[in-house]
Parts: C-alpha cells; structure tokens; sequence
C-alpha cells in the first residue's frame, strides 16, 4: 500500500544544519510523496517489510524554518488555526481520556508534549497531574519498547494534534512492542482497558483475509471511537482504516480563504481511499459504487504543504517541526470525538456523522488518484473517498 522510500537518516546528537543536510540528501537520492511542488517530505517510518506489519502515516517537511528561540512562533497551523478551521468549542473534554497507539518507545514524549503546550498556552499535562501516561502494551510504566526516531516522531504528532484539539482531555500513549498487527491491536485492547473512549491509530499496511479476525479481536469496541488514518499513498486501500469498527479519516489541504468561513478545504491527493477487498459493509454506508467497506469516514488537514506545528527532539529532530499525512487528521478527529462527549453505550461512533452529514463541511473538490473520475478517488458533493463526508463543523456530528 506504501510508497516505498528510505527512512530519513538520523543520528543522536547531530546539529540542526547537519541532520537538515542529511535529511535533504537522503530525500535527493530518492523523493518521497509530496503533496506540492514547493515542499519536501519524508516518510517518517519504514515500509512494512511482510505481511500484517504496519508503519506509521506521518510525514515530515524536510528543510521547513521553525522556531529557534522560545517565544518565536513556529511554522506550520497550531491550535488556534485547528479551532476556527474547525468551529471547535474552547472547552470540554475534562473527563474525557484519548488514547494514542502506537509502535515502539519516544523516551522525550512528555518532555516533548510538555514544549509543544507551553509555546501555545496550553495548560500543563504531565505524569505528575495525571494528565499524562505512558505505557507498554501490557499497560506496564516501566517496561517500554525498544525506542524508535522515526515512531517517535508519529507520537511526538499525536499528542500534540490531541493537546491542540482537546487541551482539557487526558492523554494515554500506548507503546506497542512491535508494528505488528498483533502488537498494535493488543495495544488498542490496553488502551480500552485503561479506560480511554477515544483512540487514535496513526498507522496502516495491506488488507488481508485476516481483517476480519483483527476486526473482532482488535477494534470491536462498543462506545469507543476508535479512529484509523487512511494511508499517506493516494488512492487505495489499507488497515485498520478498512474496519468496519473504526472511523476511517482521510485528509485535506487546509488553506485560509476570504470567505465566510475563512479556510477552504481540497481533498489532499495523498489521503488513502477506495473500495476495500476484504471488508464487509457497514450498514450505515449507502454508497453504491462499493459493495463492500469504503474508506474514507470523514476527513480533516493532512496535506504537507499545510502541515502542523510539532515538537520532537528524540533521535536528533531539532524540537519545531511542520508534519503532514493522514496521522495528523486520524488524533484530530480522535479528539473532536472527545470534545462531543461519551458515545452511547454499546454504539460505533463510526456511524455517528453519517446522521448528522449537515454538521460538516463538504469537500468537493480535489482528487487521490485515477478511478475513471468515479467518486472513489474524487472528491465532489456528498460522500466521497478521499474526504468521506466531509471534515468537522463543530462538533455535532460526533455525538450519538
């Protein structure tokens, strides 16, 4: 399903101007997708080397000038951006506890996450309030995976998209042991366990015959909105976005407009979408163009070229960075869930905006791909692939 591209070099304790060196080096040698002619991205994880691994669906604009000193403004959109895109509410999601899943250890994730609030005003969220938490899969503080640059750098984007999104709501990162599908489902069971209603899944690899499995041992979790990026590759499809069980985002480009609501939205011609292989139907989908599950849900920024502000230091990353891929759009849309409130018990959350599509904004244009200019690959009015059916307005569509 992934493109394949080298992993961006990085070594620890390398200065910025060398790590940039490096970093735009490797990307000579061999580009990675981007998402405009002015920019440059690398994938930030490595392409699945067998069947039923995943890799993570950030990428890093490779060369952006951020934040060198503590009180100048990074590059890239930050909370207040994501908050008037969106018409998102500044409060709520006190109780509320999001989870984030992902693969192997970021040893500077609360140190990170703590520089990423303070530069926006966000209120402190730490192990020591209680706001934060870090886990192995097993749920256990002390018995981490093995530390990964490129996964830390995934989470390091995760926990900042939830902070931005739902400043108010506990965090809980979950560290899977490995990027196998086993791993990480075992991980999205830990973070149910621990108590989170809302969890994020930045990731994704090749549908199989074992989806189903998966589906009913990993992400069957009545009352919990478990949400899946699409796939950073254009059109086509991967899992877990192709669960039944999960709310499937795919992504946009996400510009400030003179219009009345200030922003106007394309679909980003990376975001993953299509007619899954392997998955059944859900109901409460009524498209026609596929008989069996169809991705994406709904959608919100992806594309790199109108990236988001994270910090990560771990692995020599120089703190202020600008991030793209469908693993910014999966935690946002994690988080407005939080914001809505508690989904009702034993529903999927994944059917929620499909009742209440006049509480989103319709994408309409933009493409992933070539699919005979079908809905599946375009974007037009209504459902579509690459942007479902639309991106937040609020916060109504999330509730149920």
């Amino acid at each position: 399903m992934r493109r394949p591209t080298p992993k961006a070099l990085r070594r620890t304790g390398l200065s910025l101007t060398a790590a940039a060196s490096l970093a735009l080096a490797c990307f000579a040698a061999a580009p990675a997708h981007a998402a405009a002619d002015t920019i440059r991205t690398v994938h930030s994880c490595a392409v699945p080397k067998q069947a039923h691994w995943a890799a993570c669906d950030a990428l890093k604009v490779v060369g952006t000038v951020t934040a060198e000193s503590p009180g100048a403004a990074p590059s890239g959109l930050g909370p207040s951006d994501l908050h008037k895109a969106y018409s998102l509410p500044s409060s709520g999601g006190s109780r509320a506890t999001v989870a984030i899943v992902d693969a192997q250890d970021d040893p500077n994730a609360e140190k990170d996450l703590a520089a990423y609030r303070k530069q926006f005003g966000l209120p402190a969220c730490t192990s020591a309030n209680g706001c934060f938490k870090k886990v192995g899969q097993t749920g256990s503080t002390s018995k981490l995976p093995s530390a990964d640059a490129g996964w830390a750098e995934e989470e390091s984007l995760d926990v900042d998209m939830v902070s931005a999104i739902c400043p108010s709501c506990h965090i809980v990162l979950v560290e899977a042991n490995s990027a196998s599908m086993a791993d990480l489902g075992a991980s999205v069971n830990e973070a149910v366990k621990l108590g989170a209603r809302y969890v994020s899944n930045s990731y994704g690899g090749s549908e199989s015959a074992s989806d189903s499995t998966y589906d009913n041992q990993y992400f069957k979790h009545p009352g919990v909105a478990i949400t899946a990026s699409s796939g950073d590759s254009g059109y086509g499809v991967g899992y877990p976005a192709a669960s039944r069980y999960v709310t499937a985002v795919g992504g946009t480009n996400l510009t400030k407009a003179s219009n009345s609501r200030g922003w106007t939205e394309t679909a980003w011609s990376g975001a993953g979408s299509g007619c899954s292989a392997d998955d059944a139907k859900p109901s409460w989908q009524k498209d026609s163009g596929c008989g069996k599950r169809t991705v994406a849900d709904v959608s919100a920024v992806a594309d790199p070229a109108t990236g988001v502000s994270v910090y990560d230091t771990y692995g020599g990353d120089p703190g202020w960075e600008v991030f793209g891929g469908t693993s910014v759009s999966s935690p946002i849309i994690a988080s407005v869930y939080a914001l809505a409130g508690t989904p009702s018990s034993g529903s999927t959350p994944a059917s929620f905006p499909y009742a209440h599509t006049s509480a989103l904004n319709d994408v309409t244009s933009g493409s992933n791909g070539s699919c005979g200019g079908s809905y599946l690959c375009t974007a037009k009015p209504g459902y579509d692939g690459p942007t479902g059916l639309g991106t937040p307005k609020g916060v109504s569509a999330f509730k149920g």
